[in-house]
């Protein structure tokens, strides 16, 4: 692809993801009847607020590490680690579309969408990834053109 579109790629999954993201978040930090029932399921009652806020902070970094140039391979990464997290939960303890906290499996699959994008964005990302990788190891005679 062409670097101009490739840009425009990368930054319509950067949008998508953020969206999913802020909406999440958000539920989250206001903490809706079905936010707590979802984490209540999850971890239990006495830690389902921590829970739900730590995740809602970790969101939120997610998106502001994927706007930021320098960081957006970062954000990215954290991001698909997030959804990766997240399906996995639905698929292991609340189940896809179960009647936890009213949901029709929205949901699971705005996660398998947003980690779908986290994960278009890292491999177009890569060579973040070997400068940082590079950056790191104290190489200083990098080959990256990052």
């Amino acid at each position: 692809m062409e670097p101009k579109t490739t840009r425009i790629v990368v930054l319509i999954l950067k949008i998508i993801a953020s969206v999913i993201l802020a909406k999440t978040f958000y539920f989250k930090f206001v903490g809706t009847e079905d936010s707590v029932k979802l984490f209540t399921a999850i971890v239990g009652a006495q830690n389902e607020a921590y829970m739900r806020i730590g995740t809602g902070v970790m969101e939120l970094i997610a998106i502001i590490l994927l706007f930021v140039k320098r960081t957006s391979h970062l954000g990215a990464l954290l991001g698909l680690g997030l959804m990766g997290g997240a399906v996995l939960t639905h698929l292991t303890i609340i189940g896809v579309g179960e009647q936890i906290a009213d949901e029709d499996g929205g949901l699971f699959y705005s996660a398998i969408v947003a980690g779908f994008s986290f994960l278009l964005i890292c491999i177009f990302e890569l060579d973040r990834f070997k400068h940082e990788y590079c950056r790191l190891k104290g190489n200083k005679n990098c080959d990256c053109d990052v």
